[in-house]
């Protein structure tokens, strides 16, 4: 980021917004900081509440943010963004590449799977899926279907970790290498079942599940644990369990 003078901050933004990656708030923001991403702009209507936000929770950031956050009056910010977050501050970034993300998908050794999303519709649950790949180290994850993964309302529910992991859509046949383990209620169950670093971990849409193209492409079935009479379990948390059984970061 380079510093701007207030005055410029609304005529910067209307510049940049088109095509750039929103990060809504505080949280965002420091989470793309530190992986990296290439934040063009950023502001606030209380600078001093973010800088006492970063003292708190990043202060590896606050150097950073002090001389980057630009300051602009409450009624300018309201204008930049439909709802403005409870930590008052708004940036904008460059998407990640998508020569970087694929490049990133295929590098073989890979340490850790990549997450599937076979045709998701619910953004919030996308988002909710690239947070957890970020936190538990998988190398990326991978849509299919018409949903962009880096919808503003993904980024959101993502909390800025789109620039921790490589986040792309892709079609079947472009899927990166590796043995691909997708989850269905008729698999083997998952606990008798080691899941290596290099797998592809498949899960269908909230809805219909998976589709039958990804289904007979897969290498294997898993299914979770559940009681009898509980149908599913959230997108999110049939992710979560699954990488927790991989086993997460060393």
């Amino acid at each position: 980021m380079n510093d701007v003078d207030p005055t410029s901050a609304l005529r910067l933004w209307h510049e940049t917004a088109p095509g750039a990656v929103v990060l809504d708030g505080f949280h965002a923001l420091k989470h793309a900081l530190r992986f990296g991403a290439d934040v063009r702009l950023a502001v606030t209507s209380d600078k001093e509440s973010v800088l006492a936000l970063a003292a708190e929770l990043a202060d590896d950031l606050t150097g950073t943010l002090r001389r980057s956050v630009v300051e602009v009056p409450a009624d300018e910010l309201r204008e930049l963004v439909p709802k403005v977050h409870p930590t008052r501050v708004v940036a904008l970034a460059v998407r990640r590449g998508r020569t970087e993300n694929l490049a990133a998908l295929a590098a073989e050794p890979r340490r850790s799977p990549v997450v599937v999303l076979d045709n998701p519709r619910n953004l919030g649950n996308v988002g909710a899926v690239v947070r957890l790949a970020a936190g538990f180290g998988a190398t990326g994850v991978v849509t299919t279907g018409d949903l962009d993964p880096w919808h503003p309302n993904v980024v959101r529910a993502g909390a800025g970790l789109h620039f921790a992991t490589a986040v792309e859509r892709l079609s079947l046949d472009a899927f990166p290498p590796g043995p691909l383990y997708a989850l269905d209620p008729a698999g083997d169950d998952i606990r008798t079942v080691t899941l290596p670093n290099d797998a592809l971990l498949a899960f269908g849409s909230e809805r219909h599940g998976l589709s039958a193209e990804l289904r007979e492409r897969a290498d294997t079935l898993l299914a979770l644990p559940m009681r009898p009479q509980v149908s599913s379990y959230n997108l999110a948390t049939s992710v979560a369990m699954t990488l927790f059984h991989w086993g997460g970061p060393n």
